[in-house]
């Protein structure tokens, strides 16, 4: 018998495994079918016949008329910043590095710089990028650019951006290449992706609801791209939206419920509180933003008029509670004064003495800073997390993005601190302050710090 070239595995192999990917993508988006205004029903109607104000563009309370201004201002709620700059590098100008299971992506320098920036793009280019996700030199995007998210953007918006990002000075800096395995470094696949997961139309307002609320859809939806991080994914990074803002990951931190429960969201949080956290990036009681939602306040939420704020809590307001399993309520009674009472007899006694070298001081022994509202440990949501991954990331890495204003900032202690020591504090404040003790183990703290 004539044996096939080694070749025809090869191929029928490669045939086999482009099956299975569109079977299963098929499959996953009829499984997460909920768009992302499933939820709210009443009566969408298109942008033109709405009849009670302009949810998209700059707000009513944004007095400057400046078209530069205005483009600013919509970068901003977009929080363009944050993802298109590398850590003490040029703003906009790319290279930050988003580093996940399966490789590592750089973003794009989108400074209008004509070589290696966005400088020779056209109206038509710049608007097929955002919300299509296809460059016009790269080809199709990944989705860690939010293009399912900014799809919904109105051509208007999309071409202010493009209008502010014009003015910026031209920055030449061609980001790393992408280390990405196969099959995720083919980005023809992502023509399916996009097929399966992008919305196929603008933003609509929903006619029954209040113009406040319909101004909050487009913020949090469109602009702010909330369900990026805050909503569970499935297999193929698309958002599963009848899980909606239960609670995801970004880049190795854990973004928090954010739905009405009580217990594991934020339903037993005031109007008052959420627009206080999303503006300032602190609630009394509640918590202190850090990682990548401490840099979404400051360059972006915090830039914001009060009117988006008030918009963006009712709409959260009205999204359904879902409860997120494992995180308990937090706990609000503060621990005992005394270092060696309120803490169970196994927790590593490296934590003790972790704490009472680099914590106590500012944290206080019962959890209530006497230094800062913004240092107290008692009743925040990371600190009632048994993952206590966001207790451990911010020992690493500290708060590199404070909002302004916010006066004391975390110091990072990665450098100063072993794996087990870092594993150990997270583990004694959990036990200590929250609900329920950790269990960090020093290999988590390392491939954390593969992370960063």
């Amino acid at each position: 018998m004539k044996k096939r070239p080694a070749s025809f595995g090869r191929k029928l192999a490669y045939f086999v495994l482009v099956v299975a990917i569109v079977g299963f993508g098929v499959l996953a988006y009829y499984a997460t079918r909920p768009g992302a205004f499933a939820f709210a029903g009443g009566n969408r109607v298109p942008l033109d016949q709405y009849q009670q104000g302009q949810p998209t563009g700059v707000p009513a309370d944004f007095k400057d008329t400046d078209p530069v201004a205005r483009g600013r201002y919509l970068a901003d709620a977009a929080d363009c910043r944050s993802c298109h700059t590398v850590e003490g590098g040029a703003p906009f100008a790319g290279g930050r590095p988003f580093k996940l299971p399966f490789g590592t992506l750089y973003t794009t320098n989108i400074t209008p710089d004509q070589a290696t920036g966005i400088g020779s793009l056209t109206d038509a280019q710049f608007i097929d990028a955002i919300r299509n996700g296809i460059g016009p030199h790269t080809g199709r995007l990944y989705p860690a650019m939010p293009y399912a998210a900014y799809a919904y953007m109105t051509d208007a918006d999309v071409l202010a951006i493009k209008a502010y990002l014009f003015t910026l000075p031209p920055v030449t800096q061609k980001p790393p290449e992408n280390t990405l395995k196969f099959p995720y470094n083919q980005r023809w696949l992502m023509a399916i992706w996009s097929g399966l997961f992008k919305p196929g139309e603008r933003f609509q307002p929903i006619a029954d609801k209040s113009p406040e609320w319909n101004r909050g859809a487009y913020l949090v939806e469109a602009m702010a791209h909330c369900g990026d991080c805050h909503t569970p994914r499935n297999l193929l990074q698309a958002l599963n939206n009848s899980k909606k803002f239960a609670g995801g990951e970004a880049e190795g931190w854990v973004a928090y419920n954010i739905t009405a429960d009580k217990s594991s969201g934020i339903g037993e949080w005031s109007d008052e509180e959420i627009a206080q956290y999303l503006a300032t990036g602190h609630a009394k009681g509640r918590g202190t933003g850090s990682g990548p939602m401490g840099e979404a306040i400051s360059l972006s939420f915090s830039k914001m008029t009060q009117s988006d704020i008030q918009a963006m809590v009712a709409y959260l307001r009205s999204v359904p509670a879902v409860a997120t399993s494992d995180l308990p309520a937090p706990k609000a009674a503060a621990a005992p004064a005394d270092p060696k009472q309120g803490i169970a007899a196994n927790v590593d006694e490296r934590g003790q003495h972790v704490f009472a070298g680099a914590c106590a001081s500012c944290h206080g022994w019962t959890g209530t800073s006497p230094l800062s509202d913004r240092a107290t440990l008692t009743g925040t949501r990371a600190i009632n997390d048994p993952s206590a991954t966001n207790v451990a990331q911010i020992v690493l890495s500290g708060s590199k993005h404070p909002a302004p204003g916010a006066g004391l900032a975390m110091p990072s202690f990665g450098a100063a601190y072993t794996d087990e020591e870092i594993a150990a504090v997270a583990n004694y404040v959990t036990g200590r302050f929250g609900a329920q003790a950790s269990a960090v183990t020093a290999a988590d703290v390392e491939k954390m710090r593969e992370m960063q």
